[in-house]
């Protein structure tokens, strides 16, 4: 799968505030499909089929379940984000009619707002364990990924695969120059860094967080997730679904952060008014 030029997207009023439902749609809508390319590469590498039982920290809207789920894996997806969590129960909702296909039976997957404390009942431990939002270009962006995942471990059976994932060196990501809008702008309103400011993305910070967690690394790789957008206007309302942005929001207002994300969107206008932008991607493989 890969991503796709998104439909065309626009704000009534670009001053009124956007609400918890309309930005976790965007990220339903415009965004997520932009990891697709990811969660693909970690399914084929790792053979996820029927014999997968999987739980997915900061499972979004569920794309990653959703994909993982086609091929045969029974999925439990966490976020605390509870807009994004109902767009996955919407889409991973079994259809009517439909058993589980063959093999499977029960619920599609199981959500939830935070880890279980305990497996699934009357069903084996977890075998793998993913964390596909992205570490590596905003400060503190892995802090709280090691608690979720030390919750998460004890889940899983001894030697579980865990994945980790975080952004590519700045210089393969063409993202990179517009994620920095938010920290200039952070600090030219001279607000608290607090968390949501872009940095650059540093070579061990998957590893930091494994060692930090107890696990222990066993492969990793990288991979191609190109940023299409169908227009200037989508690609603000993706990019700004991410979260990345909210300190500057916060430090200014959105008008002015949408507008200079905008300005540094140019570079990557193609003629017929598309955006494109190619990113890496690195995900690290660790066992329990």
């Amino acid at each position: 799968m890969t991503p796709t030029l998104v439909r065309h997207h626009r704000y009534t009023d670009s001053s009124a505030p956007v609400d918890a439902g309309t930005r976790a749609r965007d990220w339903a809508e415009i965004q997520e499909r932009m990891l697709a390319p990811l969660y693909e590469a970690v399914y084929e590498r790792l053979e996820v089929g029927t014999a997968t039982r999987m739980l997915s920290l900061g499972c979004g809207s569920g794309l990653a379940l959703l994909i993982a789920a086609s091929r045969g894996a029974r999925v439990t997806g966490v976020d605390t984000d509870r807009e994004r969590l109902a767009l996955a129960r919407e889409r991973l909702a079994p259809d009517p009619g439909q058993d589980a296909g063959p093999g499977r039976t029960g619920p599609r997957a199981r959500l939830a707002d935070r880890v279980p404390a305990t497996a699934p009942d009357g069903e084996a431990p977890y075998n793998l364990l993913t964390a596909f939002q992205p570490i590596g270009c905003a400060a503190g962006d892995s802090e709280g990924l090691a608690p979720a995942l030390a919750s998460a471990v004890p889940l899983a059976v001894r030697g579980a695969t865990v994945v980790l994932t975080g952004w590519g060196p700045p210089e393969r990501c063409a993202t990179a120059p517009v994620l920095r809008v938010a920290a200039r702008l952070t600090e030219s309103a001279r607000a608290p860094r607090s968390g949501s400011g872009w940095r650059p993305t540093l070579r061990d910070d998957l590893e930091e967080v494994a060692a930090r967690a107890g696990l222990k690394p066993d492969g990793s790789g990288r991979v191609s997730c190109p940023f299409g957008y169908a227009d200037v206007d989508s690609a603000v309302r993706g990019l700004l679904s991410t979260g990345l942005f909210d300190t500057a929001i916060r430090a200014t207002d959105r008008t002015q952060v949408e507008k200079e994300v905008a300005e540094a969107l140019h570079p990557h206008l193609r003629p017929d008014g598309t955006v494109w932008m190619p990113n890496v991607f690195r995900y690290l493989v660790c066992v329990t």
